[in-house]
């Protein structure tokens, strides 16, 4: 609760900052590179925090396979979710809601988006790059900080949670001010209004059904592939949670699976902003839409879709200790 006061606190103030200097935007060109940079240090930090930690390496070899099938059936059930709900409620892929029967209006609209879209995702590049920082990350945390750290593990989790925090509240101030700049997120909302809580609902609701096939086919009972699901991307408490409740393996793959969900999202959310939609990206991540992936969605969408990613994250976060307890009891 008090990182989610934090988070919202320096997005807020972001925004006030933002609205404040609407005018002189075009002397604000550099914030992109700032933050596009900012991102890659945090990238990088997270990537040397898994490379670092035992856990991880010595579980790729015994149960990644069935964290990585359970990760892309829950992602992909998400996605999809999220693409069928949008086009009921009239939301074209760039997250503008349209009135029903102004369907060549709607693709006029939407073909302006285009050239916007193409120039912030940079999809090939973009991804790149994310792929080279979490790679750089995880080199420099098995080589280097496994030797430098040696038996004394907690002390960099430490000095790299904070690392993390202080950098997620950089990025945030940004992200606030890129919507402040725009000034269009209220009026966006307004127009969806409601509507904006049914992404979230999708995505935990297919993020369990997609946990239950994978699990399932991967030799899990339904109960322990449904806690897996659950855990929606937080790998601090899922696991913990269905460790204690005796399930000892089903703990391990959720803390993979929860890892995983937030690096293929950091990976993917750039191709999924160009090839299938904006408010898509929000689901990728689970609870990390709202801290961690906020940025990453930020800048390979539009401000607006920055509320849609917030929102998800903070609803799914709230989930997690009521769901996983609730199935794995």
């Amino acid at each position: 609760m008090t990182d989610l006061i934090l988070y919202l606190g320096v997005t807020v103030i972001g925004y006030i900052i933002g609205s404040k200097v609407r005018d002189s935007r075009d002397k604000l060109g550099w914030t992109g590179k700032v933050q596009t940079l900012a991102m890659m240090v945090l990238i990088v930090f997270m990537g040397m925090r898994m490379g670092s930690n035992a856990e991880i390496i010595a579980n790729l070899s015994t149960i990644g396979l069935s964290a990585f099938v359970i990760t892309v059936a829950v992602m992909i059930c998400s996605i999809g979710a999220i693409f069928i709900a949008r086009k009921l409620m009239g939301i074209d892929r760039y997250g503008d809601f349209k009135a029903a029967g102004t369907v060549q209006q709607e693709e006029k609209a939407s073909e302006g988006h285009v050239e916007e879209a193409e120039s912030k995702t940079g999809v090939n590049t973009m991804t790149l790059v994310i792929v080279g920082a979490v790679i750089a990350g995880m080199l420099i945390g098995y080589f280097v900080i496994r030797n430098l750290f040696a038996g004394n593990m907690d002390t960099f989790d430490n000095i790299a949670g904070l690392g993390i925090k202080t950098g997620l509240c950089i990025l945030l101030v940004f992200v606030g001010m890129d919507l402040g700049i725009e000034g269009t997120v209220i009026d966006n909302f307004k127009k969806v209004g409601w509507r904006i809580f049914v992404f979230p609902a999708v995505v935990a609701v297919f993020s369990l059904v997609g946990a239950g096939i994978a699990g399932v086919i991967m030799g899990f009972s339904l109960k322990e592939s449904l806690a897996i699901g659950a855990g929606y991307g937080w790998y601090s408490l899922a696991p913990g949670i269905i460790m204690d409740a005796g399930y000892l393996t089903a703990s391990a793959v959720s803390f993979l699976h929860n890892v995983m969900r937030e690096l293929f999202a950091i990976l993917f959310i750039p191709v999924v902003a160009a090839k299938i939609g904006y408010i898509e990206t929000t689901g990728m991540p689970g609870a990390a839409a709202m801290d961690v992936c906020l940025p990453i969605v930020e800048k390979s969408t539009k401000g607006d879709i920055a509320v849609y990613s917030f929102v998800s994250g903070v609803i799914l976060s709230a989930l997690v200790p009521v769901m996983v307890p609730l199935i794995i009891g």
